[in-house]
């Protein structure tokens, strides 16, 4: 299933959250992303529909394995990118917010690429040094 760009931003989110304090209910999505409850409430309905999150009797949502692959994918993707970004010269929040943007529209292929080329770059910064 192919998932729109917001699903992924639900999912990374999570993932994130879930990193920084252990646990996450709707509302730490809500004042994480700075949407209202009710669209909070409606995404996290069709995400646990679709089989990417579960969500249990006390509120608490966490990942199915699916969900976390899709997320750790987008999420490792949304840090190289940034970084890459930073690299070349572009201030930290612009690069975030740009990573965010391309994170889901680049292709695999070309982020392999882009991923190799940051990796050898490093690599050959390091042995200047």
């Amino acid at each position: 299933m192919v998932l729109h760009e917001s699903a992924e931003d639900y999912l990374e989110t999570i993932l994130v959250l879930f990193e920084r304090n252990g646990q996450v209910r709707s509302i730490d999505i809500v004042n994480e992303m700075n949407f209202s409850k009710p669209s909070i409430s409606i995404a996290m309905k069709k995400l646990r529909e679709n089989g990417y999150i579960r969500m249990d009797v006390n509120g608490l949502i966490t990942l199915t394995d699916e969900g976390r692959l899709i997320a750790e994918r987008i999420y490792s993707r949304h840090k190289l990118l940034t970084k890459v970004l930073e690299a070349i010269g572009i201030d930290e929040k612009k690069a975030e917010d740009e990573a965010c943007k391309i994170e889901h529209d680049i292709d695999d292929e070309t982020y392999d690429r882009i991923r190799d080329f940051y990796l050898r770059y490093t690599e050959k910064m390091k042995q200047e040094e």
